[in-house]
């Protein structure tokens, strides 16, 4: 092998590792909800009620979306340095659309098990497909184009907090999927609703800034050059988070709460707003991911090779992952003395308000889970190296 196909290999491996990563922790999250005792009717991110170990094990997960959402866009621009510009913008066009679909169809179905679908509910993949057809437009203008974009995205969409939402309800509803969204329920009919969690171009612009950070990423590019720029950065957004966490003034929905308790105002300082992805949010979760990435690619051990297992095939670990969290929790809803008449309930079945375990048994499933996961993601990456067919581009 030659030093720059070695160098290639280490840059893969450094952003399938940071991906296995996410990937592994943003579990965490889901489980919590899941089956955590209080996850339907507290939020453990709120100073006031939180405990610290709860608000770690959310806030430690604000890091996955944006992460993967910014190796999305970086991983897009690798792929299109060995296509035509025409095929790549046609593969992301297709692969954003299936990725829409796959949010409504399989998804849904994962987080909820209603065949019915009446609450189909939207969220990363659904804002990373949409993005990625942005992304397949504005590439074909230039590369320079989706930074601008991206910039522009990621600084200036908190501008939105600042004027009152627009009368119209069609365009404050265009305003929220776009732009706004932390929970908007549309309803489509007496019993079926859509949720739209994850704004759709807050998200866009992350992703487009992953795309121009893959130009670092190029194989001629200087590797130490590269991780200058990638920890050079990540200073850089931590230091406008810290600026503009304190300054209070812009980037934020939601102001920082003053409290007597030095604690407290700890918590309060990083309670950041991820619905939609605020820029305080923004500068946090990437700051810290372009850090992760610089040093990871030094990193090479056993624990670095498992996570880079999960991180080649993350679509299948997250599609698998909810349908197998799912099924436990069938398990457990029925171990637990209910029946079904309990099943039906808001968004998940087999998941009453009133239900779960605490903190160690949410730790539990998760860690049996994600072990539960290792070969089958082994198994799968060994397949997509293998094996040549179409549809394992789009998986």
């Amino acid at each position: 092998m030659t030093s720059g196909n070695a160098q290639i290999s280490k840059r893969i491996l450094s952003i399938d590792i940071l991906r296995g990563l996410v990937m592994i922790i943003m579990a965490l999250d889901h489980t919590r909800d899941f089956f955590h005792i209080e996850a339907m009717t507290g939020d453990p991110l709120n100073p006031d009620t939180t405990t610290a170990m709860l608000f770690f094990t959310r806030f430690i997960t604000h890091f996955c979306a944006p992460t993967f959402v910014f190796l999305s866009g970086l991983s897009a621009y690798l792929s299109a340095q060995n296509k035509t510009p025409a095929e790549a913008s046609t593969f992301l066009l297709k692969r954003g659309l299936w990725l829409v679909v796959v949010e409504i169809v399989i998804i849904s179905f994962g987080l909820t098990f209603n065949p019915l679908y009446n609450f189909v509910i939207l969220q990363v993949i659904w804002a990373i497909g949409f993005s990625m057809v942005f992304l397949a437009l504005f590439s074909r203008i230039s590369y320079r184009t989706v930074l601008v974009i991206g910039i522009i995205l990621v600084l200036g969409h908190n501008i939105f907090d600042l004027f009152p939402a627009p009368n119209d309800p069609t365009g404050g509803l265009i305003l929220k999927v776009f732009f706004t969204a932390s929970g908007t329920v549309v309803p489509l009919g007496a019993n079926h609703f859509v949720g739209v969690f994850y704004a759709i171009l807050p998200w866009t612009g992350i992703m487009f800034l992953g795309y121009g950070a893959g130009k670092w990423f190029g194989k001629d590019y200087d590797p130490k050059k590269r991780k200058t720029n990638l920890l050079n950065f990540g200073a850089i957004a931590l230091i406008l988070f810290v600026g503009l966490r304190i300054a209070g003034i812009y980037g934020d929905p939601a102001p920082r709460k003053e409290y007597q308790d030095v604690f407290k105002n700890l918590l309060s300082f990083f309670n950041v707003s991820k619905y939609p992805p605020s820029l305080q949010y923004t500068c946090l979760t990437i700051g810290v991911a372009l850090v992760l990435l610089a040093i990871s690619e030094k990193f090479k051990n056993k624990f670095t090779k498992v996570l880079s297992v999960y991180g080649s095939v993350p679509f299948f670990y997250y599609v698998i992952h909810f349908y197998l969290l799912h099924t436990i929790l069938v398990i457990v809803f029925f171990l637990s003395g209910y029946t079904s008449k309990d099943i039906y309930s808001v968004p998940f079945l087999f998941r009453p308000t009133q239900f779960g375990f605490d903190l160690w048994g949410v730790y539990l499933i998760w860690i049996v889970m994600v072990l539960a996961l290792y070969y089958p993601c082994k198994w799968f990456k060994k397949y997509k190296e293998t094996h040549s067919k179409w549809w394992l581009r789009y998986v």
